[in-house]
């Protein structure tokens, strides 16, 4: 966390759509539609330097692993197996500690598995969700 939260400062004093092109790279593979690319490009262009420190600052380095025992919603972990930026450790971390929690595994798809693979991501939270009491 320590070394995401100082590169990503570094990244702050760099030219925003270089960046944005690079942590795209980390979103989305790279035979991703172009208007994909574009679209989290722009986001990330648009985010403002004085929020992303805030951000790091106050929230990045909470560390809220002893309290995810204590969730006890209902809790839909939902992961691609090609993420790089949260790999399916970080998934299954989360789903050993949270109780109760139902882990569902995108195959083939990265983080952003909503804009890659949004037909599928959709049918996960619709079936959780019809799943519930």
């Amino acid at each position: 966390m320590q070394r995401r939260i100082r590169l990503t400062l570094r990244d702050l004093n760099r030219p925003a759509d270089q960046v944005a092109r690079e942590f795209v790279a980390t979103l989305l593979p790279a035979d991703a539609p172009q208007r994909d690319v574009d679209e989290q490009i722009e986001m990330i262009t648009q985010a403002r330097p004085a929020t992303t420190r805030a951000m790091l600052t106050h929230v990045a380095p909470v560390d809220l692993r002893p309290v995810l025992s204590r969730i006890d919603v209902p809790t839909l972990l939902l992961y691609g197996d090609a993420d790089v930026r949260a790999p399916t450790a970080v998934a299954d971390a989360l789903h050993a500690h949270i109780p109760g929690s139902l882990l569902v595994r995108l195959a083939g798809v990265g983080h952003c598995g909503h804009v890659q693979a949004p037909e599928q991501w959709n049918r996960a939270v619709l079936d959780f969700l019809h799943a519930q009491p």
